[in-house]
């Protein structure tokens, strides 16, 4: 991750534009003539196959870059960016930002967060292989509660527009699935639902499950 302060000198590079919930971002094929900065909201990165199949890549939170893997080798677009909650981005133009990063020394600390996202990609391969269903879901909400709200310390974080298809295509398993690991997780009295909104009540809870050593019940 950049700085505060690269974030900031970054953010001043570009123009700000606001993007409604489930609009399209950052269109798949398109060319990579800009990224973003994202500065709040939450989106999801896909990739559309032929035959409309639709692959879920990653949750992407406030303090992001999306879109700039096309802008630095020059390809169209692999992957589409999808706002998830009302979302707020700067837009870098690619000659700047690669203006920016030459005269800053920062081609380095791209490369390590490239680097980081490859891991936390081959992670999210090893947990489809390896963990339970529950186990899955409990650290799939940990990391949306951490780009949802970073800074908070408190032990209620709300997750707004997510679907359950969209849970179920992060985990790797069926909507049906989903349900039941949510169910659980109420009962438990971690989590509180609704139509697109879930209330993790106590993230020490659900970071017991996310453990595979649930509690049975409160306390």
């Amino acid at each position: 991750m950049l700085s505060d302060e690269t974030w900031r000198e970054l953010r001043d590079q570009g123009t700000s534009r606001t993007f409604r919930e489930r609009s399209v971002m950052l269109r798949q094929g398109s060319p990579g003539t800009h990224l973003l900065a994202l500065t709040d909201g939450l989106a999801k990165v896909v990739c559309r196959e032929p035959g409309g199949i639709v692959t879920w890549l990653a949750f992407r939170g406030p303090g992001d870059l999306l879109g700039e893997v096309s802008v630095f080798n020059g390809t169209p677009r692999t992957a589409e960016v999808v706002a998830l909650t009302p979302c707020a981005a700067v837009v870098l133009e690619a000659d700047r930002f690669r203006r920016f990063i030459e005269q800053r020394g920062l081609v380095m600390d791209l490369m390590r967060q490239a680097l980081s996202r490859l891991r936390e990609s081959d992670a999210h391969r090893s947990e489809l292989l390896t963990l339970p269903l529950i186990v899955r879901l409990a650290r799939a909400l940990l990391r949306l509660a951490e780009l949802t709200a970073p800074e908070t310390e408190s032990e209620v974080v709300r997750l707004t527009g997510l679907s359950q298809e969209e849970i179920a295509q992060a985990i790797g398993v069926t909507r049906n699935a989903v349900i039941t690991g949510l169910q659980r997780l109420r009962e438990s009295g971690a989590v509180e639902t609704a139509r697109r909104v879930i209330v993790i009540n106590d993230m020490k809870a659900l970071r017991v499950w996310a453990t595979g050593e649930p509690r049975t019940n409160r306390g």
